[in-house]
């Protein structure tokens, strides 16, 4: 059995720019990983079998055909595998929620599977399969800090706020990504800027988060929570939301804030920049 994290991602800005002819967006974005999120373990089996665990699994029970499978069907077709795969998805974040979790899994599924069948993590059929599964999942394949354009994965390593203190936190409301980008109001508002990597981030945005608030207002709720919360460097909306993270400049100002956060009934997950 082979187990690997899938780290829950983070949008330290992300501008939408021109829409494409295959209907994506062209995007920019700085992608941030933490070091805790889900896990998948996988192993070879009879049968395909895919077995939810963690405080979030049910939210999945009823998907026939999630990512995960998706990961191990096309892993098998690309790499002619014959066994099936007996996976474990434990499921710590919360579903639609702007952190990438769905993606992080087929990343941590391929990664898993690759290790399993002695696959390079470079092999070039891997990336393409991470491609195929969504805009994402190169990036979670990836797992590091990154500037990602295009549809988000032609990816370009960047360094910087390793260690960096991160609070996440969730309203608990699920927000649509199709819905929000089709509230945007469509105005390219222009690309990331250049330099170090928090000012980057800083002088950036999230075209996406206007529209989520406006589908989902208590995120704005959360955003002043954030923003307001003492030690606070950087907050913002993550993906196409509702999760909402700020960096902190020490551990104990974000667990104060994670403690105000959760007096709200509101998920929260204190953890570092990776």
């Amino acid at each position: 059995m082979i187990t690997e994290p899938a780290p829950a991602k983070i949008n330290l800005a992300l501008h939408v720019r021109r829409r494409r002819a295959d209907g994506y967006h062209d995007i920019e974005t700085l992608f941030a990983f933490c070091t805790d999120g889900d896990e998948v373990t996988v192993g070879s089996w009879d049968t395909e079998a895919l077995l939810l665990t963690g405080p979030f699994g049910y939210a999945l029970a009823k998907e026939c055909d999630n990512l995960v499978l998706q990961a191990s069907r096309r892993f098998r077709d690309a790499f002619g595998i014959a066994r099936d795969h007996a996976i474990t998805l434990d499921k710590r974040l919360p579903v639609a929620s702007g952190i990438g979790g769905g993606s992080a899994d087929a990343a941590a599924t391929l990664r898993a599977l690759a290790r399993l069948h002695d696959v390079g993590l470079d092999d070039p059929r891997l990336t393409k399969l991470a491609a195929s599964l969504g805009a994402d999942v190169p990036a979670c394949l990836d797992g590091r800090t990154t500037l990602g354009t295009g549809r988000g994965d032609a990816l370009v390593a960047l360094e910087g706020l390793t260690g960096t203190p991160v609070l996440l936190v969730n309203p608990g409301v699920a927000v649509s990504t199709a819905a929000v980008f089709a509230a945007w109001d469509g105005v390219d508002r222009g690309p990331i800027g250049e330099g170090a990597l928090l000012d980057r981030a800083r002088e950036g945005r999230n075209d996406l988060e206007q529209p989520a608030r406006t589908l989902a207002p208590v995120i704005g709720e959360v955003r002043a929570m954030l923003d307001a919360a003492p030690g606070a460097i950087l907050s913002r909306m993550s993906g196409s939301g509702a999760t909402c993270f700020a960096l902190f400049a020490t551990a104990d100002t974000r667990d104060a804030a994670a403690r105000q956060a959760g007096a709200r009934g509101w998920w929260r997950l204190s953890t570092t920049l990776a």
